[in-house]
């Protein structure tokens, strides 16, 4: 992805309700959203293709088998005793 600059853009009510359900329905940003939709409005003939899951293959590459303790993100120090105490009787 090219060098991005940050902006500041203020919409009215209507439009940020808009935006804000459309990012919603298809499980983006808002900025992508903006950003999709100013490249189209810009540069009409030029072909953007919309990233997928499938440009970012390392995403979940941490998975683990989350057990009882699910999601460890919450129950992390149970989960880390418990891996500890199988540890101790191995």
């Amino acid at each position: 992805m090219a060098n991005m600059k940050r902006a500041q853009i203020q919409f009215d009510d209507a439009t940020y309700a808009a935006l804000r359900r459309r990012a919603y329905e298809e499980h983006r940003s808002i900025s992508s959203v903006v950003r999709e939709e100013m490249a189209k409005a810009l540069f009409p003939k030029t072909r953007r293709r919309r990233l997928t899951l499938k440009d970012f293959p390392f995403v979940g590459a941490g998975k683990t088998k989350q057990g009882e303790l699910s999601p460890v993100s919450e129950h992390h120090d149970e989960a880390l005793a418990e891996a500890m105490l199988a540890d101790l009787r191995d």
